[in-house]
């Protein structure tokens, strides 16, 4: 009975002094051991965070650049190496897509004549009728021409070699309102030279710069007309071409003197 009876007079205190605490404002239990609010605990330090690779977006195509002029020339001399006949020269311009010209013309306007003619006339390139007939020189320049070469008996109707012309341009292709550039001829000349290698004449007559710049690589044709060079391997003989003459009456003078020297040529 007494261990019980100091139990209950334990617990009785004990819940009295608890009660005495609650009375004064004690809002929490005070242990025996003091504690430091200030005394933080150390900082739980989190690993690293994992850094992915960012993943890398695929590359983009490049767009599509200009081939370079020495490419474009490569195509142009192979293409027209493997040119065995005047058909497969067509077929291989018709083929060629290196020349920007190509891409804004209707027609290839390959040549006219007589292929077995003595002489060949190397144009600059088409003009509008002739970008929509298919032929080199059928508008008024071509008119022009045709007058001009009758005057001394050749004609490109003529069956006759020895009468006959065999027409054609370093340009196939009707250029958009301006001059051709250099590397524009140059590109073009592996198929001009090809082009007279199969037709084989014994004279080339060069109308304007632009084929005096494919023939003898030089430009000035009012300072070069009448004088006789050497390119493609065969008498080139320069002269202006007939567009000029219908600006320019007065050169129709040094036109004839140029139509007969190569009469004279011919004979």
């Amino acid at each position: 009975m007494g261990i019980e009876t100091d139990i209950a007079a334990d617990w009785h205190a004990a819940l009295a002094a608890l009660a005495w605490q609650v009375d004064l404002g004690v809002g929490e239990i005070i242990g025996e051991d003091p504690l430091d609010r200030y005394d933080l605990p150390e900082p739980v330090k989190l690993p690293d965070p994992v850094v992915l690779p960012a993943k890398t977006p695929p590359p983009r195509p490049a767009p599509d650049a200009p081939p370079s002029a020495e490419l474009a020339l490569l195509a142009a001399t192979q293409a027209a190496a493997g040119a065995n006949s005047l058909e497969d020269l067509r077929e291989a311009l018709a083929r060629f897509e290196y020349c920007d010209f190509k891409r804004g013309a209707r027609n290839l306007v390959f040549a006219d004549g007589n292929p077995k003619a003595r002489v060949l006339i190397l144009g600059e390139a088409p003009g509008v009728e002739e970008d929509r007939e298919g032929r080199p020189f059928v508008g008024r320049a071509g008119q022009m021409l045709d007058r001009m070469f009758a005057a001394i008996g050749l004609s490109r109707q003529s069956p006759d070699p020895a009468t006959a012309l065999y027409i054609t341009n370093v340009l196939p292709w009707r250029p958009p309102n301006r001059d051709p550039s250099p590397d524009e001829i140059a590109m073009m000349r592996p198929f001009v030279a090809r082009h007279i290698a199969l037709v084989d004449p014994d004279v080339v007559v060069v109308l304007g710069n632009t084929p005096l710049q494919a023939a003898l690589n030089t430009t000035g044709i009012l300072r070069h007309r009448g004088t006789w060079g050497e390119g493609f391997g065969k008498p080139v003989l320069p002269m202006v071409h007939p567009a000029y003459l219908l600006r320019v009456a007065a050169a129709k003078r040094e036109a004839w003197a140029d139509l007969l020297a190569l009469q004279a040529r011919l004979r």
